[in-house]
C-alpha cells in the first residue's frame, strides 16, 4: 500500500465531530471525484470512479446513511495495471436532485456550484471534515522517505482556490497550480503537511512522517560531517604540498643550511610525512607542538624565501 493510500484509509476511519460533518465529508468526495450527468429537466446521474477502497467504502456508507439513496456498485480489474477500479453510481431517482443541492453540487435553481458551498462548511469542524473528504477523494501524499509533498487534484479554478482558502484558515500555506485539465492544491512544507494531517485525523501517518524526518536529519548530519572532513583533508593535502614546495625552494635558494633548529626540525618532519595535516604533524614532534606553533614556523620560512627573492 502506498503512503497516500495509508493516509486515505486512516482519514476514512475518522469519526465525525458533529451531526453535519459526515455531510461535509460526502460533499467533498462527490465534488472532487464525482461526475454528474444530466438526463433531462430535473433528472441526473452521479458517478464516482476510484481505485481507492477507502473512497468507495466511505462514499457508499455515507450515501446510505445521510441521503438514503439507491447506489449501484461495480468492481472492475485493469488487466494492464492489475488494480481494481471501483465505480459507484447514483442513478436517476426522485430525491437525487434535492441531495445534490444539499451537498452543494447544485444551487436551488439547478445550476452548478463552482466554489466551495458555504452552507456545508459553516462550522469549524465541518470545514475540517470537508478538507478530509477532499483528501480522501483526491489527495496525494508523497512517501516521507523522499521529498515532502501533499496535493489534492480538483476540477475548476474557483473550487481549487476555495479549497486552498479553507486550508489557509487553518494557518497552513496551500497554493494552487494549474495542470492540463485540472488544478492542484498543494503544500510543500513538511511542518504544514504534518499540521494538516494531524488536524484532519491522520495521526498514525504523521508519526511515520516524524520518523522519516528524524532519519533524514541523521543522514544529512552524517553527510555534512563527511563532506566537511573530505574538504578538510583536501585543504590539508594542498597545504602540505605547498609546504613541500616551500622547502624545495629554500634548498634552491641556499637557505636550508643554517636554518634555526626549530625551522629545520619542521622541514625534517614535513619531508618525512608529506601527507599529514599540521595538527597531526605536531603530534609527531618531540615535544608535541600545536598546529598554531607549526603554522608560525611555516610563516617564518615564507618570509625568508620572500626576503631572498627580493634581494
Amino acid at each position: 500500500m502506498s503512503f497516500s493510500a495509508e493516509v486515505r484509509d486512516e482519514l476514512a476511519r475518522c469519526e465525525p465531530k458533529c451531526e453535519y460533518c459526515d455531510l461535509a465529508t460526502l460533499a467533498a468526495l462527490v465534488r472532487v471525484c464525482g461526475t454528474l450527468s444530466f438526463a433531462g429537466p430535473g433528472r441526473y446521474r452521479l458517478q464516482i470512479a476510484t481505485e481507492t477502497g477507502a473512497v468507495a467504502r466511505t462514499m457508499i456508507g455515507l450515501t446510505h446513511k445521510i441521503l438514503k439513496l439507491k447506489t449501484e456498485f461495480t468492481v472492475r480489474k485493469s488487466v494492464l495495471h492489475k488494480v481494481r477500479n471501483y465505480l459507484i453510481a447514483l442513478p436517476d431517482q426522485p430525491d437525487l436532485g434535492k441531495a445534490l443541492v444539499l451537498l452543494g453540487i447544485l444551487d436551488r435553481h439547478g445550476a452548478l456550484v463552482r466554489g466551495v458551498p458555504h452552507h456545508v462548511v459553516a462550522r469549524d469542524c465541518c470545514r475540517l471534515a470537508y478538507i478530509r473528504g477532499a483528501l480522501i477523494a483526491g489527495g496525494f501524499v508523497a512517501d516521507p522517505k523522499g521529498d515532502f509533498h501533499l496535493e489534492i487534484a480538483v476540477q475548476g479554478e474557483e473550487f481549487a482556490r476555495g479549497l486552498a482558502g479553507l486550508i489557509g484558515e487553518l494557518g497552513i500555506n496551500a497554493r494552487v497550480n494549474p495542470r492540463r485539465a485540472s488544478f492542484a492544491v498543494y503544500i510543500k512544507s513538511a511542518d504544514d503537511i504534518k499540521k494538516l494531517l494531524t488536524l484532519a485525523g491522520a495521526t498514525r501517518c504523521v508519526a511515520e512522517i516524524e520518523e522519516a524526518r528524524a532519519v533524514k536529519s541523521v543522514k544529512n548530519e552524517v553527510n555534512r560531517r563527511v563532506n566537511a572532513e573530505l574538504a578538510n583533508q583536501t585543504r590539508s593535502a594542498g597545504a602540505a604540498q605547498r609546504q613541500m614546495e616551500l622547502i624545495g625552494e629554500l634548498e634552491h635558494l641556499g637557505l636550508r643550511e643554517g636554518l634555526p633548529q626549530a625551522l629545520e626540525d619542521f622541514c625534517l618532519l614535513r619531508e618525512a610525512n608529506p601527507d599529514l595535516s599540521l595538527r597531526d604533524l605536531g603530534q609527531l614532534a618531540d615535544p608535541p607542538l600545536s598546529k598554531s606553533a607549526l603554522y608560525h614556523r611555516v610563516l617564518r620560512l615564507e618570509k625568508m624565501v620572500e626576503g631572498a627573492r627580493g634581494r
